[in-house]
């Protein structure tokens, strides 16, 4: 009986090592993962700290002594102060990406609202549409955006870097699969029966049903906004100094040959960054919420 039994056992006893063995190499590779992805950013963080000819010579994990020396020829440095000035970065990025990220947040759950709650006869085709401009880069487009911001006079302005966000045809696709998975109709025909109005039952009502997904594209807009080089770059054609964004004086500050001390350049990287990780540190959880909930089949 005995043997019986112990025979009996083993498949589960097997099935439970081969499980185990399983989650250790899962759990293995995820940690690879996260080092190959949090490694650039440490590294970038560490020569914030270092001396230039340190940096130059050898890779260190270890941070330095020469911060408070970086710092001082950052902020105070003319030559560097006429190229790069945070604060003024900061002004000019937080402005652009908080109405670009607004305008597409707002827009696009009004669009995908729009789609999943009315009926009309190229409701089917109108989404078709959107879906097919999604897969239109920005780059075979921006010959003609340019020529048109020319024409309105609109260049050198920050109107072309936040109106046009109100298009997000992939932010649109994402929250209405979210809608179709998590918001009910019979709430709109109630809302109806109580007098509700139509933008009214949209801002009260569906809004706040929607703030995972809006949470985690708000996110995503975010940080896409704050790291758009390319658009600005064309735009903002007079290039002047007090309109520019981080990533401008970023890539300014690391295209010029009269800037050789690398702890200054890796400081002003790090600044450039470091809203967008606290912000991408702070709301991860939303993150994975928001896709778990959009991410359904239709």
């Amino acid at each position: 009986m005995s043997n019986m039994k112990a025979t009996y056992g083993e498949p589960k006893d097997n099935y439970t090592a081969s499980l185990k063995m399983k989650s250790y190499i899962l759990l293995g590779w995820m940690i690879i993962l996260t080092i190959i992805c949090l490694l650039p950013i440490y590294i970038l963080i560490v020569n914030a700290t270092r001396e230039s000819t340190a940096i130059a010579n050898s890779l260190s994990f270890l941070p330095g002594g020469n911060l408070g020396k970086n710092i001082d020829k950052l902020f105070k440095d003319v030559n560097y102060n006429t190229v790069y000035n945070v604060w003024i970065g900061y002004r000019n990025s937080f402005f652009i990406t908080g109405f670009s990220t607004v305008f597409t947040v707002f827009f696009s759950a009004m669009t995908a609202y729009g789609i999943h709650v009315y009926d009309f006869k190229i409701k089917e085709i109108s989404y078709t549409v959107i879906l097919l401009v999604m897969m239109v880069p920005m780059q075979v487009t921006s010959a003609g955006f340019v020529a048109f911001m020319l024409k309105l006079g609109l260049t050198d302005t920050y109107w072309p870097l936040t109106l046009p966000a109100i298009a997000a045809p992939a932010v649109v696709y994402f929250m209405r699969s979210y809608m179709k998975s998590s918001f009910p109709l019979d709430i709109v025909e109630a809302a109806r029966i109580d007098g509700c109005t139509e933008f009214r039952t949209f801002v009260s009502i569906a809004i706040p049903m929607m703030k995972p997904a809006i949470a985690v594209q708000a996110i995503f807009a975010f940080i896409a906004s704050w790291n758009n080089f390319y658009t600005p770059n064309m735009i903002l054609i007079s290039s002047k100094f007090d309109q520019k964004t981080l990533p401008m004086m970023a890539s300014a500050i690391q295209a010029s040959d009269k800037f050789t001390d690398y702890g200054a350049i890796y400081l002003a990287l790090t600044l450039s960054i470091l809203p967008i990780v606290i912000i991408y540190v702070a709301l991860s959880r939303f993150i994975i919420a928001g896709v778990a909930l959009g991410g359904v089949k239709e």
